[in-house]
């Protein structure tokens, strides 16, 4: 009988794991979504007279997690009702389940050693055969998944999906030195014809494929913007659209990836590929570096380069970052002529034409 993935695991329940596991669940896939026990209870949890003992304290990150992805916009469930096939605990109590299932997805932070340690500890309630895939963005799959068993490493892979992972139809598949053909062949199956994916296999390179090229044009746009000094607005309105890209462009998907997730990608490339011809480019930007230190994350913490705020009458406001006073202000339009003229046409190859047409032949 040839195999299929019946249930899985995903462990971290943050912003990409949570989204991962919501997928799963559409794609009728039971999931078992894990997140750590909070060091101690929260004020208000201690005056409605609950421990650290207390599942609600225990469960808190993981249940704070699928909270925010049942609530996401766009939405990250088909619908209410499929949430139900998720079924949540925590790393300490409930790691054991990772023995029921037939694929474990490591979501947690970008940090080469918690994901090391938390394999350590998966590697003693798998059981023989399950395929463990980390959602790293990047760093080495061949370093994290080291030292661990002769099977695990054959059935062990990177599976890099994009946020949000729902509507995001990448996937990147990325091989361990020992990983079995057939492991490969089942997870671009399932990823393909189960979660509507597109897959694409990556070598083990620093960042992969897409994070190398994206973060590039999102270095280059910011080097750009301050060069000429543009506004966020300005430079979405330049890579949105109007050359075949999202309407997210570069700074709101940058405020969806999180710019410490960014901060992250772009020095892992810096520290990695000490040969690359564009090494300098991944310099970690000032702009970025500050924003990070303000904690101004992006969507997971209200505010990035762009920020949602309730207006006077209780409507939704969008506040833009003028990144000379590092204040949040109205939105302004951008405006230029070679977008507006080339709205009308379909064709992105045409579109581009007119774009950089010089000023006299539109």
């Amino acid at each position: 009988m040839k195999r299929r993935i019946e249930r899985a695991a995903v462990l971290g329940a943050g912003t990409m794991g949570a989204r991962i596991a919501a997928q799963l669940a559409n794609a009728g896939i039971p999931c078992f979504l894990l997140d750590i026990v909070p060091r101690e209870p929260t004020a208000d949890e201690k005056r409605k007279g609950l421990t650290l003992e207390s599942p609600a304290v225990r469960n808190r990150a993981v249940t704070a997690g699928l909270e925010a992805a049942k609530k996401s916009r766009p939405a990250s469930f088909f619908t209410p009702q499929t949430a139900k096939l998720i079924s949540f605990g925590n790393l300490e109590d409930n790691l054991a389940w990772c023995g029921d299932a037939d694929w474990i997805i490591e979501a947690v932070a970008e940090d080469l050693e918690i994901k090391r340690k938390l394999f350590e500890r998966v590697e003693t309630v798998r059981k023989p055969g399950t395929i463990v895939t980390s959602n790293t963005s990047g760093l080495p799959i061949r370093i994290i998944g080291a030292n661990h068993s002769g099977d695990f490493q054959q059935h062990w892979a990177g599976t890099h999906f994009f946020n949000p992972p729902r509507y995001m139809k990448l996937v990147e598949l990325i091989p361990g030195p020992n990983t079995l053909p057939e492991v490969l062949a089942l997870l671009e199956e399932t990823c393909d014809l189960r979660l509507g994916k597109g897959v694409v296999r990556a070598k083990d390179t620093p960042n992969f494929i897409a994070n190398r090229i994206g973060t590039f044009s999102i270095l280059k746009a910011i080097e750009a913007m301050q060069k000429l000094d543009m506004t966020i607005e300005d430079v979405d309105a330049c890579t949105g659209p109007a050359v075949g890209w999202p309407s997210s462009a570069t700074y709101r998907t940058a405020d969806l990836v999180g710019l410490d997730v960014l901060s992250h990608v772009i020095n892992n490339i810096y520290e990695n590929a000490p040969d690359d011809e564009s090494r300098e480019v991944y310099r970690l930007p000032a702009l970025v570096a500050d924003m990070v230190k303000r904690g101004w994350l992006g969507e997971k913490t209200g505010g990035g380069f762009y920020k949602r705020v309730k207006g006077d009458g209780g409507e939704s406001e969008i506040l833009t970052l003028d990144w000379h006073a590092m204040e949040y202000r109205p939105r302004q339009k951008a405006s230029f002529a070679s977008i507006e003229a080339g709205k009308g046409i379909e064709s992105t190859r045409e579109r581009l034409g007119v774009l950089l047409a010089p000023a006299s032949r539109r």
